[in-house]
């Protein structure tokens, strides 16, 4: 696992994007996402997560602006940037959980992927391998609302995003 260097990040090197693709195996999936991050000079971040389960790209952004937080006041919960990422987008304390959300799975998928310092060509490199589809990100109620456990009542006062977005921002208060 690659630890987050914290004088890295700031928000002007931070990159979320939709692909669409067939995952035919995740650990060789995850393999040619390291060997694209290692090919260049071992930095940055690519996470990729479940799209479906994503309100959007504010919702991802802030989740994304959690983590980079929780590792600078040193109060993440993961050792991992990618993984503080899952855990603040799906507004969970336990790993395992923020995977059965936002994990990835083998077949087609609707992928969102983070991308945290990294160089301009990482997108193409990531197009080679899968469809580039930013419209995967846009929020699907009907998914998010069952996937969230969230009541249709709260969703008559508050868009499905600002609901996770709040689910977010509780992680901080939770601590």
């Amino acid at each position: 696992m690659k630890e987050y260097n914290k004088e890295l990040a700031n928000l002007d090197n931070v990159e979320i994007l939709g692909f669409t693709g067939t995952i035919e195996s995740i650990p060789r999936t995850l393999e040619q996402i390291d060997n694209i991050r290692n090919t260049c000079c071992d930095v940055g971040i690519i996470q990729l997560m479940n799209a479906d389960a994503i309100a959007g790209k504010e919702h991802l952004l802030h989740g994304t602006i959690h983590a980079i937080n929780a590792f600078k006041r040193e109060e993440n919960l993961a050792n991992d940037l990618g993984i503080e990422i899952l855990l603040r987008t799906s507004g969970q304390r336990q790993i395992s959980k923020a995977f059965d959300i936002l994990g990835l799975n083998e077949g087609e998928m609707n992928m969102a992927v983070v991308m945290i310092d990294c160089p301009d060509y990482f997108v193409d490199e990531l197009s080679s391998i899968f469809v580039r589809d930013d419209a995967v990100l846009e929020a699907d109620e009907s998914i998010l609302k069952n996937l969230y456990d969230i009541p249709e009542n709260e969703l008559k006062t508050i868009n499905i995003t600002d609901v996770l977005i709040d689910k977010t921002s509780k992680l901080l208060v939770e601590q």
